[in-house]
């Protein structure tokens, strides 16, 4: 009984570490993830509309949709430390 009471800090802070790396990681993909949906959306709008320019647009759409969520993020994660 009493080891697992003394366990339990343990498991927490494993717990708490992959929480810290998964936050991390979301940081790391947002902005790549957003250009990527972004242009696979602009470049499916160009093939039915016969428009050439929605590929960019996309791209700057993603771009800026993955900073929003990468400054998110990380205010979250700045004010978790305080």
């Amino acid at each position: 009984m009493a080891d697992e009471i003394q366990n339990e800090p343990k498991k927490s802070s494993v717990v708490r570490s992959f929480g810290q790396v998964e936050q991390m990681v979301q940081l790391a993909i947002a902005l790549p993830a957003g250009c990527l949906i972004g242009w696979l959306a602009g470049a499916w709008f160009d093939k039915h509309y016969g428009l050439n320019w929605c590929g960019l647009a996309g791209i700057g759409v993603g771009a800026v949709a993955g900073f929003v969520q990468l400054f998110t993020t990380a205010s979250r994660i700045l004010n978790k430390g305080k």
